[in-house]
C-alpha cells in the first residue's frame, strides 16, 4: 500500500495559499529538478479539501486547469465536503461526505499501491492531528505572503515531530539564508 503523503509549496512566513486560496504567487517560483517528475511517478490519487477546491473551480472553469500539476498528472480526484449536493460538478473528482480517516482510506484504495497526496490545510491538518499522514514534503518559496491560508493552525495541539528524510542527522535544522531581490 502506497503513503499518505502531506505535498505542497509555502511562503516563507508559513503561507501554503494567498488570500482567496490564491497560488498566483508561485508563478516563476522552481523547485529542484526532477521533484515533479518523481512526485507524479508515486502519485495514485489526490485528497483535498471543498474551500481549495471551490476557489480552484472559480478561477479554472473547465477540468483542464483544475488538475493537479497544471495537468501532468492524471487520476483519482477526491474531495472532502459535509454539503456535495451544491458542488461545482467535475467530472474527474469524487467528493466524499464522511470521516476523515474513511476519505484516506477510500483515496489509498483508489491509489492502487501508489501513493494518496494530501492538498489542503483543513484536510492535511485533521490528518495530522490523527497520525494519517507518513511524510510531508515542503518546498520553501522565497517569497512572502503576509497573509492567506496558513500551512498548519492548529491551536492547542502538542508539537508534532517530523524527522527529515535525507542522509546525515534526521533532527538537524535546515538553514536557510536569502537576500532581497
Amino acid at each position: 500500500m502506497g503513503k499518505v503523503r502531506w505535498h505542497l509549496m509555502m511562503s516563507l512566513d508559513g503561507f501554503a495559499a494567498g488570500p482567496g486560496h490564491s497560488m498566483d504567487w508561485m508563478s516563476g517560483v522552481r523547485g529542484s529538478p526532477g521533484i515533479v517528475e518523481e512526485s507524479i511517478a508515486g502519485l495514485g490519487a489526490v485528497l483535498g479539501g471543498r474551500r481549495g477546491y471551490d476557489a480552484i473551480a472559480g478561477r479554472h472553469p473547465g477540468e483542464a486547469g483544475r488538475q493537479p500539476y497544471g495537468g501532468a498528472w492524471s487520476g483519482p480526484v477526491f474531495v472532502l465536503t459535509h454539503h456535495p449536493e451544491d458542488a461545482v460538478p467535475d467530472a474527474g473528482v469524487t467528493f466524499l461526505d464522511c470521516d476523515v480517516a474513511e476519505a484516506v482510506e477510500t483515496g489509498l484504495a483508489a491509489a492502487g499501491g501508489k501513493d494518496l497526496e494530501i492538498h489542503g490545510q483543513d484536510v492535511a491538518r485533521q490528518c495530522v492531528e490523527r497520525g494519517l499522514v507518513d511524510e510531508f514534503r515542503v518546498h520553501l518559496a522565497p517569497v512572502m505572503l503576509g497573509s492567506g491560508v496558513r500551512l498548519f493552525d492548529c491551536p492547542g495541539i502538542e508539537p508534532v515531530r517530523w524527522a527529515r528524510i535525507h542522509d546525515g542527522d534526521p533532527a538537524q535544522a535546515v538553514d536557510l539564508r536569502y537576500r532581497r531581490a
